[in-house]
Formats: C-alpha cells, structure tokens, sequence
C-alpha cells in the first residue's frame, strides 16, 4: 500500500496574517475604549452609592417621625477632600416626649465620600429639574464637631417620607478641583455626568443620559 506524503506547512499564509492583525488591532482599540471609560464607573459608584443614602434619609425620617436631610458639604472650598464631594445624613433630634426638637441635628451615620474626580453638581442640580428651576436650600449645621460645622446644601423628608421638592435632581460629575476653586470639566470628562430625580415620594429616577440632564456639549464647569 503506497502512503502520500505528509505536507509540512512553511507557516502562516499572508491572509492568515493579517487576519491575526486586524483581530489584535480590534481588541487595542476595545481596550483603549475601556480605560477612557473609567472616569464613568466613578460617577456610576458614585450615584448608586448617593441613591443608598437617599433612601436611609427617608427611613430614617419615617421610622423616628422626625425630619432627615441628606447634606452635601460646601463650607470649605480650601478642603480638597470634603467640598462637593462629601454626603451625609442628620435628622432634627427628638425630645424626651419624642417630639422635634426645631433646628437640633444629629448625624444619623458616617459621612459618604464620593470617588476620586467625581463632584456635586450644583449648576445642574434643580430644586425643580422638569422646570430646570430652583437653587438647592442651604443650611448651616452646627454639632459642635469641628470637622462637621458648616454650611451644607440638603434635600428633605418629613416624617411621613415625603420629600419638600418633589422633582428635585441630584446631579454629580467627573472633573478636576484645584485647591480653593470650584470643580471644572476636563476634555475627558465632557458630559460625564450622571444622577437621578427624586419624587414625592422619595424614590429616584436615574436619568438616562447627559441630555436628559440638561447639560450642554460645550459645558466647562459644575
């Protein structure tokens, strides 16, 4: 019985080759892609973490029957790492017959840092968003901890879990902040805003892009 020959191959044909090239040239480019998309995983934690916080105000006013406010720290420009990115919650404390106190807060936990590069927006953020109207209300909060007096803007439920600006947008952004300057919009960061609309009821609405925000193509700052 005569056997053929075995044909030993010489090596990569030249189609072979380039279809090799274009598949390593696509994943480069899928790469590349992924890290400029960072900056929006940091706004996307940002916002799920800001929404968790929403949600404990509103219990917290409704399990203490009291007022809760989700405070976002604008009283020292000068701190890099406190000014417009830091959140937290305080309710108007109770007396021994488990009534409000008027003006009295209590930290209802830990404050809530946002990620690195990621800032309120207080340009964008509306008392009345679907009107694109309204400054946000500001308070001065005095606890007698030095780290925590100051001036805050706040969004709040009564004891019923109503919030008092129903339609209210929370709006955060990817940016950079020199020390003792507002936050500003880097080239890579253009439109990386995300955040939601918080109701009468105080659920939340995710918006679904920077349009549905209001923010402009050629925006620069907060």
């Amino acid at each position: 019985m005569t056997s053929r020959p075995t044909r030993i191959s010489g090596g990569f044909s030249l189609i072979e080759l380039l279809v090799v090239i274009l598949i390593i040239s696509l994943l480069l480019t899928l790469g590349a892609v992924g890290l400029r998309g960072i900056g929006g995983k940091g706004v996307t934690t940002a916002v799920t973490t800001t929404e968790a916080v929403f949600d404990e105000a509103r219990a917290i006013a409704v399990g203490k029957g009291t007022k809760a406010r989700v405070l976002i720290d604008i009283n020292d420009i000068q701190n890099l790492d406190t000014y417009k990115r830091r959140v937290l919650v305080a309710y108007e404390e109770l007396d021994e017959q488990g009534e409000p106190i008027k003006d009295k807060w209590v930290l209802a936990s830990r404050a809530v840092t946002l990620p690195e590069r990621t800032y309120f927006s207080q340009t964008f953020s509306k008392a009345d968003h679907k009107g694109g109207s309204g400054q946000l209300e500001e308070m001065n909060l005095a606890i007698n901890k030095t780290s925590f007096d100051g001036k805050y803007l706040f969004y709040e439920f009564n004891s019923e879990g109503i919030g008092s600006k129903p339609g209210a947008s929370f709006v955060i952004g990817t940016g950079v902040r020199p020390e003792g300057q507002e936050p500003r919009v880097t080239g890579e960061g253009k439109r990386d805003f995300a955040g939601f609309v918080v109701w009468r009821n105080g659920r939340t609405s995710l918006f679904r892009g920077p349009d549905e925000i209001g923010i402009p193509t050629d925006v620069t700052n907060f």
